[in-house]
């Protein structure tokens, strides 16, 4: 069994009087600066000169300043920006500033499990990570119950790394709902072979080929899409809401046997052999050299991908029904 951590197991005071800084102020900055200031804590956004998330954070009540000075006044410093970014900043910005006794926190550990960033070693090293988007890391905090997260101590300079970690997620609101030890290895290695095998990589090529499969058999466009991509919404919320089994009470029996019956035809062995070899390229560093080589060079092969993606036939589709959906642009 994890071991799991609670309020009861938290003590803020632990950090009250320690400066700290949020580097980053997108989905999960926002969220982490925001509840740690209502929760008591003495908090700074660093951002870079002119970026377009200044005046937010300002409008937001919160204290902003360039990223090296807010390191340099922060005796805990989360890095909250994206994983090809992150060695730069933290090498530009961080490194200088980081003392005997601070801690160096991030809510993902691609950096540190990959060797992008070498922290020096009179330096704690913890990560807290939210499983959620940040707008519902913070909308949870608003609400009294909190998101869950993930805890893993890296590097423990102070023996202190645990109880700070622990008052770190007390201050956004994840001791609410419970924290699961784990550690840098598998966090950064499991969420990637997630990203990759099931939920965005997997997920878009299934939807795509199936839709695909009925255009080519002569279905309408728009039929197809319905059936294909639409309606996975449906299917993931029950899932998200009570399991393989309450998405399965909730559909029609024909649809019921058709997934037992039918579901590993398209997902079978040679899908698992597929994922067992997506796993060792995660785990022996392939993915992460790739990817911290793309972005080194540029991401001009990133950016034609993602044009690529844009383009695909579907998407036309897509935007055309979702024209017809008013409910989708509340908010």
């Amino acid at each position: 069994m994890a071991t799991m951590y609670y309020e009861s197991d938290a003590d803020p005071q632990v950090l009250k009087d320690h400066p700290i800084a949020i580097i980053g102020f997108g989905s999960q900055g926002h969220a982490h600066a925001l509840n740690l200031k209502e929760s008591g804590f003495d908090v700074r956004v660093g951002l870079r000169e002119g970026s377009s998330s200044w005046s937010k954070a300002e409008s937001a009540g919160l204290k902003v300043m360039e990223t090296s000075q807010a390191a340099k006044e922060a005796e805990i410093i989360m890095v909250l920006v994206p994983d090809q970014t992150a060695k730069d900043i933290y090498a530009e910005s961080i490194a200088a500033h980081l003392g005997e006794g601070d801690s160096l926190v991030f809510a993902h550990g691609f950096s540190i499990h990959f060797g992008a960033i070498i922290p020096p070693e009179t330096v704690d090293v913890f990560m807290i990570a939210p499983k959620g988007p940040g707008h519902l890391v913070r909308r949870t905090y608003t609400e009294g119950i909190g998101t869950p997260a993930l805890v893993a101590i890296q590097q423990d300079a102070s023996g202190r790394a645990l109880s700070k970690a622990l008052a770190y997620a007390y201050g956004i609101g994840a001791t609410r709902a419970g924290l699961i030890a784990t550690t840098f290895r598998e966090e950064t290695e499991t969420d990637l072979f997630g990203e990759q095998a099931v939920l965005c990589g997997g997920l878009t090529r299934l939807m795509q080929n199936g839709w695909q499969t009925l255009v080519d058999a002569g279905y309408q466009p728009e039929i197809a899409y319905f059936e294909c991509v639409h309606e996975v919404k449906l299917i993931v919320d029950l899932i998200y809401e009570g399991g393989l089994a309450n998405m399965r009470d909730s559909i029609s029996d024909t649809a019921e046997y058709g997934d037992l019956t039918r579901g590993d035809r398209v997902i079978g062995d040679g899908v698992r052999e597929a994922m067992d070899k997506l796993l060792v390229d995660v785990q022996n560093g392939g993915f992460a050299k790739e990817w911290i080589s793309e972005a080194d060079s540029g991401g001009s092969k990133f950016a034609e991908l993602k044009e690529a993606a844009a383009s695909h036939p579907m998407e036309a589709v897509g935007r055309q029904l979702r024209s017809m959906m008013p409910w989708l642009k509340k908010g």
